[in-house]
């Protein structure tokens, strides 16, 4: 058994319903074990058996099977996601304002290269390896960066937290 941090991207948000207690439910007939759920955003915490990859995939089928909406479901280790908040680039003046964005894949160099023509104002972004790194320069909410566009030149889904729940994350992996 592996504990394996589950991010399903944009639930509970645009009528994607997905309730907590099912979500949990649905993530143990699949096989995952000590299944905890964080906050109503898709963040799970589970044990889980052989690679994450097929995992992930049937965790996509059941959903769409099950709510009729299809969302990427991204999965990394403790240590994984521990060194991507390690590897954050920016300075944190406040973590609400600071997100590490789980990528479903590296990027390449050239849709790196591709994503430095999105518009950002004041925002910051970085890819590092699988993650995208984000700095908000008046939070979220205010943002002139958008993850979607960065995403979608990127190449690869994306679904981001701030550094405030990735540090939840860790505490509830142990």
């Amino acid at each position: 058994m592996t504990t394996r941090i589950l991010l399903i991207r944009a639930v509970n948000v645009g009528g994607a319903k997905l309730p907590m207690a099912e979500f949990r439910a649905l993530l143990e007939e699949l096989g995952a074990r000590d299944v905890r759920t964080y906050i109503a955003s898709g963040n799970a915490v589970l044990e889980l058996d052989g690679e994450p990859e097929p995992f992930e995939r049937a965790v996509e089928a059941a959903v769409q099977e099950r709510y009729g909406y299809f969302r990427e479901v991204m999965t990394r280790t403790p240590s994984e996601l521990q060194a991507a908040l390690d590897a954050h680039p920016f300075d944190v003046d406040d973590e609400a304002y600071s997100y590490v964005s789980v990528l479903s894949g590296e990027p390449s160099a050239e849709a790196v290269a591709a994503a430095s023509a999105v518009r950002t104002g004041d925002d910051q972004w970085q890819v590092v390896g699988r993650e995208l790194h984000l700095r908000y320069a008046n939070g979220a909410g205010q943002a002139v960066l958008s993850q979607e566009a960065l995403a979608k030149r990127l190449g690869v889904a994306a679904t981001a937290r701030n550094l405030r729940t990735i540090r939840k994350l860790l505490d509830l992996a142990g």
